[in-house]
């Protein structure tokens, strides 16, 4: 009998992964992983490397099968390191770290020990020089350092990384695998995959996966050529490459005994109140804003190019009786609340898509989607405040709103305000539902087309069919649009005239009466579109 000094880590029994059609992409794979211990996995692409770092990470469930970690030390904590580099690199080093130890780092953390948690860890990973440069600023092997540092800030108890020598030089190479084996060696658990045969010298196990999802070999690296009969690793690749097979599916190498199991993963213990991620959460959002000159530029230049093109397009005094134009009055009108939506909606387009792999992994460990999207909100709207504000008050200066006073300029700028609130969360939701920035892009035109064409402003609602009209009361551009016209009177406007009366008559009374009602539907619309953007990113970033 072998008895282990180090206690599992990990244990995985039985684990299966079939997809609907059928596809197997693991075949009945038991791995038992103890601490201090560097397990790599190899295998040809497309043979199930990703799916079982995955699987084992949590962030993937198998279809048959169980993956339990170790209950010692009041639950196991998990890094996990993908292949791409998944940070902000609008952040410094330092930065980039510091928030990662804030948000998973034990609640009631000090200040103290918090900054000597990022010391060590840029120190270990030779980056404390580099502290304070932007991450963009960082070589390739660098970034991937920086990536890795986020993970190990929290000294994981486990640590899974998928390909992390993967487009490093070879010097860069080994002196990552040289942290790997020191970090082991503290007692983390570390789990790979990889391409690179440089990277086995440090391991401790190598499993070789086969087509088909099934383990061919587990056990020491120099065993594997034996095993497989051939001369060295470079023989076992090349073997691989050429059967769909390996020798046998059976696993190799000495018995390792069961260790005490949980049955689910216990939740990490860097996990924070929603309160104290929200806080983390928000200032991180505040700083990548302002280090992002270019989003910085177009969130500040736009809505000014906007309130401009409104002072070019609209006729000053529109709305004063001896010169009302009653066209022009609704139009201005509805221009204005559609600006409210739109500055919204585009604030919040790019928000999450650009950094929902980030996202991913944070979820895994350390934050949940609801602290995540208020904190996305409660930034974005003293911004969004301050447009409104700039665009009735210019606009009122020049004449192109009717006279008002403090409390009716006031009222404008909040029901502009929530029209804002909708379209930010609307905003917010397509980017939880899209791959990529280009297809936010793609996703601006579909979602404004809809707003303008059934607002009840190009075609009243009263004109509209039936079905147009139950989209129109789905739109809160349209619900803004009245609530705007009875904020500024437009009904007085239109009474001066026969044209401006016909045209009010066409509206069906939709610019007189209460600005509550609609103020509550714009609200409701806005809450049920975050609940629809918290499900999506909910959904995307679901854990095993």
């Amino acid at each position: 009998m072998i008895v282990d000094t180090y206690p599992a880590r990990l244990a995985a029994e039985h684990i299966s992964v079939i997809l609907a059609d059928g596809t197997q992409l693991l075949d009945d794979v038991s791995i038992a992983v103890q601490s201090r211990e560097i397990v790599a996995i190899i295998g040809e692409s497309g043979t199930g490397k990703t799916t079982l770092l995955d699987t084992l990470a949590g962030l993937r469930t198998p279809t048959t099968g169980t993956v339990r970690l170790g209950e010692e030390d009041g639950g196991s904590v998990v890094g996990y390191v993908p292949q791409d580099d998944i940070v902000h690199r609008e952040l410094t080093v330092e930065a980039t770290v510091r928030y990662s130890a804030r948000l998973r780092l034990p609640p009631g953390t000090s200040p103290a020990a918090i900054d000597f948690a990022v010391d060590e860890t840029l120190a270990m990973l030779g980056l404390a020089e580099r502290r304070k440069q932007s991450v963009h600023s960082l070589s390739g092997g660098q970034r991937k350092r920086a990536s890795i540092a986020t993970e190990l800030v929290t000294h994981p108890h486990v640590c899974f990384l998928d390909e992390p020598t993967a487009g490093l030089d070879p010097i860069a190479s080994a002196a990552l695998m040289d942290v790997m084996r020191r970090l082991a060696d503290d007692g983390t658990a570390i789990i790979m995959t990889t391409h690179n045969l440089d990277d086995l010298r440090v391991a401790d196990r190598l499993i070789v996966i086969t087509h088909g999802g099934r383990v061919a070999f587990d056990g020491p690296p120099l065993d594997a050529p034996t095993y497989f009969d051939v001369g060295d690793m470079a023989d076992v690749c090349r073997l691989l490459a050429t059967t769909s097979a390996g020798r046998s599916t059976a696993p190799v190498g000495n018995a390792r005994p069961r260790a005490r199991l949980r049955t689910r993963r216990p939740p990490s213990r860097g996990r924070g109140s929603a309160v104290s991620q929200w806080r983390v959460l928000a200032r991180r959002n505040v700083e990548l804003i302002v280090r992002n000159r270019m989003s910085l530029a177009i969130m500040a230049g736009s809505p000014v190019l906007v309130v401009a093109m409104f002072a070019v397009l609209f006729r000053p005094e529109a709305f004063a009786p001896q010169t009302s134009n009653p066209t022009a009055s609704v139009a201005i009108t509805y221009w204005i609340s559609f600006a409210g939506f739109f500055f919204g909606l585009t604030f919040g387009l790019l928000q999450i898509c650009t950094e929902f792999a980030v996202v991913r992994r944070e979820r895994l460990v350390a934050i949940d989607v609801g602290p995540y999207l208020l904190a996305k909100v409660a930034v974005l709207i003293p911004a969004l405040g301050a447009v409104n504000v700039l665009m009735a008050v210019t606009l009122g200066g020049l004449g192109r709103l009717p006279t008002l006073d403090l409390a009716l300029l006031g009222r404008l700028v909040g029901v502009l305000m929530l029209d804002s609130l909708a379209g930010l969360v609307l905003g917010l939701l397509a980017s939880a539902s899209v791959a990529n920035p280009a297809q936010a892009a793609l996703a601006l035109p579909m979602l404004c087309f809809p707003a303008v064409l059934f607002s009840g402003a190009v075609v009243p609602l009263r004109s509209m069919t039936s079905l147009g009209q139950a989209i129109g009361a789905a739109m809160s551009d349209r619900w803004a649009f009245e609530a705007v016209a009875r904020t500024i009177h437009l009904d007085s406007a239109l009474a001066g005239s026969a044209a401006g009366r016909h045209i009010a008559a066409e509206h069906g009374g939709a610019f007189s009466g209460s600005v509550l009602n609609h103020a509550l539907v714009i609200l409701a619309l806005t809450i049920f579109l975050l609940g629809g953007a918290h499900v999506v990113v909910l959904r995307r970033t679901r854990q095993a």
